[in-house]
């Protein structure tokens, strides 16, 4: 099975991009868009001078609880940029769902409470609402992944869409949203 069929089999479609789209990026992005692949692993990744965005990261059923997503990530921290990816929100009815976001809490990643991200997908039309997760090696702010993410929407995501899909998708800035998160304050009995 080569690397597009592992992705496209365990990534629903509305979070694929076509096999047209990546091999475009690994062509004319070869700079910045990457894929790392194993026998039991595929990871499509866009690096940056400042941050790595993980496009893709696929793990076989029969290598999971060995490591290998540990150690792919660990090469990525190695880097020492900021780290950023897009996971489905948790459904406590979908297991993998679960199972995804502890294993990236685990590996130290924060969810970017204040960034939104909603794209309509070309494939279904269906809008597809996705978190951000990041890990930082330093105390990077949400504000600076908010416009990390931005700027990976309009450079690899919509990159030649209407070539590739016959339509374009949404502007960076209905799909990608920056809320600031107002940090709760304890108040005093007077104030």
């Amino acid at each position: 099975m080569n690397w597009y069929q592992k992705l496209s089999k365990y990534f629903p479609i509305e979070e694929m991009k076509s096999k047209e789209h990546m091999e475009l990026l690994l062509k004319d992005k070869a700079d910045i868009y990457h894929k790392d692949e194993g026998e039991n692993h595929v990871i499509m990744y866009v690096e940056t001078d400042d941050f790595v965005f993980v496009d893709y990261l696929f793990v076989s059923k029969d290598a999971r609880g060995q490591g290998l997503g540990k150690q792919l990530l660990q090469k990525l921290k190695d880097k020492n940029k900021p780290i950023i990816l897009e996971v489905e929100p948790v459904d406590y009815q979908d297991t993998d769902t679960v199972k995804r976001n502890r294993f990236y809490k685990r590996e130290g990643f924060t969810h970017a409470q204040s960034v939104g991200y909603r794209k309509r997908s070309l494939a279904t039309n269906q809008i597809n609402e996705l978190e951000i997760l990041y890990w930082s090696p330093t105390n990077e702010s949400e504000h600076s992944i908010y416009e990390k993410m931005k700027h990976t929407y309009e450079t690899i995501h919509t990159y030649k869409d209407k070539d590739l899909y016959g339509q374009s998708y949404e502007a960076v800035d209905k799909a990608v949203t920056f809320n600031q998160v107002e940090k709760d304050t304890e108040k005093t009995p007077n104030g």
